[in-house]
């Protein structure tokens, strides 16, 4: 498994094509648009990017419902954390004080994310292939 703390992000956005236009012109990046994985949900863009064969940490633009509505869950940025089962670190964070806002779920074969949020309200993903 990838040894970096961090092995993900996504960056909300309400508009797909502003924000892929947006990135593109600051930081050059030609992003590689993608069907959502697995259970995601309904009306959820995705694109990447990077390819998913570049090493180090990777990430995305997702436009989904629900996420930039200003109804106190809007989502700006968000990092996925690497474990082995996610469900085993999903197990633990009742205990230490935080929220699972949606347990672990597929994300068809690119395998399987719980969704929390910490102490302090910041919303974070936890990320494995089993």
């Amino acid at each position: 498994m990838n040894q970096n703390i961090i092995c993900w992000f996504e960056i909300y956005v309400k508009d797909m094509e502003r924000a892929k236009k947006f990135y593109n012109a600051v930081i050059g990046t030609n992003f590689i648009d993608s069907a959502a994985p697995g259970d995601a949900p309904g009306g959820m863009k995705m694109s990447f990017f990077s390819s998913m064969e570049n090493q180090g940490v990777s990430g995305a633009l997702i436009e989904m419902p629900g996420t930039k509505e200003g109804d106190g869950h809007c989502v700006n940025t968000m990092v996925y954390f690497p474990c082995k089962d996610c469900s085993v670190e999903e197990g633990r964070i009742k205990a230490a004080g935080g929220i699972v806002s949606r347990s672990k779920f597929s994300i068809g074969e690119y395998g399987f994310c719980a969704i929390c949020v910490d102490t302090e309200g910041n919303p974070f993903g936890l990320f494995s292939m089993e």
